[in-house]
C-alpha cells in the first residue's frame, strides 16, 4: 500500500518544517488578516506553529504582520488564544 504524501510548511517564527495539518494558517482577505481553518482559502498566507512560544513571539515582534504585509488585529490574537485553550 502506498504511503500518502503529507505536505510540509515552514513556521514563520521558528522556521521548522512541520506537516501542514499541524500548523495554523493566516491569510489576507479583504485587507484583513484572518485565521484560515481549512488551509485552502485564496490569498497570501503564512503559517504559525500551535506552540505558545511561537504565538507569543509572533504577537510581540509583529512578524506575522510583516510577512503578510498587513496589520494583525487584536481580535485575531484573542481567537488564536481561545483555539489554543480548546
Amino acid at each position: 500500500m502506498a504511503v500518502k504524501y503529507v505536505p510540509t510548511r515552514q513556521c514563520v517564527i521558528c522556521r521548522r518544517q512541520v506537516p501542514k495539518p499541524e500548523l495554523i494558517r493566516f491569510v489576507v482577505m479583504d485587507d484583513k488578516v484572518i485565521i484560515d481553518p481549512t488551509g485552502r482559502m485564496n490569498g497570501r498566507g503564512a503559517y504559525l506553529c500551535s506552540s505558545v512560544a511561537c504565538r507569543e513571539k509572533a504577537k510581540k515582534t509583529n512578524a506575522l504582520s510583516r510577512h503578510l504585509k498587513h496589520p494583525v488585529e487584536d481580535q485575531v490574537w484573542t481567537t488564536l488564544e481561545t483555539m489554543g485553550d480548546a
